[in-house]
């Protein structure tokens, strides 16, 4: 069994999905589509602008989106569709990417939920009140564990549950430093400090989930070729108004990635194909599912060697 794997913010480059824009004309066709649905020249931004531009949360998530599009769209062009995959998910921004893939999202309306996505994200606490921190070497019910002791009145919590050594946390700075002492004097080998511009994945993000809430009302969602293993849940749906749902609770809810990959891998999935930019989740994944093959899809070589 296979599952397609779609990443996050944090693996975009300068001139990510280039190589398969020359390569594909299916490829170019996404990022031509996603500049015509913003009304912008995203794409120049993506190939020859400037990273910290490209990193604005409201520019990285339709850019990355339209990278995993793009090498999805090469991956059909030699023959390889959705149905060869049994599960599709993503992380954090990447599961707007596994269901535009699956067809329950067209690429119009993901890439202009996405821009909307993030400006709401970045707009819903002020720049300085929020951080976010990686927690290496403890699990997760350590760490939530400690957060909750250590919020006192304000907002922590474990936002990314990415593998069994590395959780995120995010709420309040002063919170989110509060806790980092903490978990490291409860034995975690690192806390670090991450370079991002607002406390995803926390209640502190309820103003963009409610601005999430209003455009997915108006947005067709169809239910997916293939069950998509939701962030919030861990688990397959396919059932358009639960996907809206989960969509809205993913603005402030965990990430839960290293039990989606889990279950996936005790379901039967022996094959994960991690699909744009980056390898960030195949070190996650490996992490979690130590049997499991991991396979990028990032660049036209990457999609050659499956011809075979």
């Amino acid at each position: 069994m296979r599952a397609f794997v779609f990443p996050g913010q944090g693996a975009q480059t300068i001139g990510m999905g280039r190589e398969l824009a020359e390569a594909y004309p299916a490829a170019k066709d996404v990022f031509d589509q996603v500049d015509e649905a913003l009304g912008e020249n995203l794409s120049d931004l993506i190939w020859n602008g400037d990273i910290d531009t490209l990193t604005l949360t409201q520019n990285a998530q339709p850019a990355l989106m339209a990278t995993s599009m793009a090498a999805f769209r090469a991956l059909e062009s030699e023959g390889i569709n959705i149905q060869d995959a049994n599960f599709v998910a993503g992380h954090s921004l990447g599961e707007y990417s596994a269901l535009c893939a699956a067809g329950a999202l067209s690429l119009e309306d993901t890439a202009r939920l996405l821009r909307l996505r993030g400006q709401a994200m970045q707009e819903a606490v002020p720049v300085g009140q929020g951080a976010m921190a990686a927690i290496l070497g403890l699990d997760y019910e350590t760490v939530d564990r400690i957060v909750r002791e250590v919020a006192q009145d304000e907002v922590v919590q474990a936002a990314n549950d990415n593998d069994p050594s590395q959780v995120v946390i995010s709420g309040h700075k002063e919170a989110v430093e509060r806790a980092a002492a903490a978990l490291k004097e409860a034995g975690a080998k690192r806390a670090l400090m991450l370079p991002v511009s607002a406390p995803f994945h926390s209640v502190l993000m309820q103003p963009a989930a409610a601005v999430m809430a209003d455009a997915l009302a108006g947005v067709d969602i169809q239910p997916p070729a293939v069950p998509l293993i939701a962030n919030v849940r861990a688990e397959a749906v396919i059932e358009p108004g639960a996907i809206r749902r989960l969509l809205v609770e993913q603005v402030t809810g965990t990430v839960r990635w290293r039990e989606s990959i889990a279950n996936m891998a005790e379901a039967g999935v022996t094959d994960f194909w991690e699909i744009g930019a980056g390898k960030t989740l195949s070190g996650m994944i490996k992490r979690t599912a130590k049997e499991v093959a991991v396979r990028n899809i990032g660049l036209p070589s990457d999609v050659i060697a499956l011809r075979g």
